[in-house]
This record gives structure tokens, C-alpha cells and sequence, in this order.
């Protein structure tokens, strides 16, 4: 990529980030759940991804966050987007939305394992909140 990465725009990390965490919120999800059919693994996947799930989670991971990483979240939470669902809030929203431009900005730049780290911690966060079975 020839332009500087830290020059992206928060939703082009949001845009990035939303399809980083939407592939490791499947692959947890056939991992944990085992086979069944895909309609099944749609409706536990949108417990995970969805805005009022993903600004759950960045609530609780502000506090292990770096200086670099709240800025980039700030960003994404601050960027203009289109209006949010109707099935959260607009601060969920924009929440959600910062998540996935820190997702997206840490994938950009390599840092892998902190990607997986955080999305770890979000995911194992959520968990409590899903039932195991549906």
C-alpha cells in the first residue's frame, strides 16, 4: 500500500475492522459450537457482532488500551457515518464503529496478535452474555 496507514480515514479502519471481526467471530463460533447448520451460526454470530455487543465490549477494554489505541477508537467513535440501525442506539453505534476502526488500524499495520488479543478478550466478554446453545 503505497499511502502512509496512519492517513486512513476512520471508517476506511471501521470497513477493514468489521470483516477482521466478523471472520474471527465465525471460525470461534464453528470452533466452539461444532457443525451445525449455517442458519444456526447466523443467528449466534449476530449476538457477537452486532453495535450494542461490540460497544459492550470496548466499554470494558477501554482500561487495557494504549494512548495510540484509545486515539484511533476516538476516531472511528467521532466519524461521520451513515445513521445507525434501528436495532441500537446511536452511541452504540459509534461505539461499535470505533471498535472496528481500532480493529481495522491494528490489522493495517500488523499488529496481529494485538488483534486477536483484543478481539479474544471481546469475544470471551460477550460469551457470558450468549447461550451456548440455540
Amino acid at each position: 500500500m503505497g499511502e502512509d496507514l496512519k492517513n486512513y480515514s476512520a471508517l476506511g479502519y471501521a470497513y477493514l475492522g468489521d470483516a477482521v471481526y466478523e471472520r474471527y467471530v465465525r471460525e470461534y463460533i464453528m470452533e466452539s459450537r461444532g457443525n451445525m447448520p449455517v442458519e444456526k451460526y447466523h443467528v449466534i454470530a449476530t449476538r457477537f457482532v452486532c453495535a450494542a455487543a461490540q460497544a459492550k465490549a470496548v466499554e470494558t477494554l477501554m482500561e487495557t488500551l494504549s494512548e495510540e489505541e484509545e486515539g484511533v477508537y476516538r476516531r472511528g467513535r467521532n466519524a461521520k457515518a451513515h445513521a445507525a440501525p434501528k436495532s441500537s442506539s446511536p452511541g452504540e453505534y459509534r461505539k461499535a464503529t470505533g471498535f472496528e476502526a481500532l480493529i481495522g488500524y491494528l490489522s493495517i499495520n500488523g499488529r496481529e496478535e494485538r488483534v486477536k488479543e483484543l478481539m479474544k478478550a471481546a469475544v470471551d466478554l460477550l460469551e457470558t452474555d450468549t447461550p451456548r446453545s440455540s
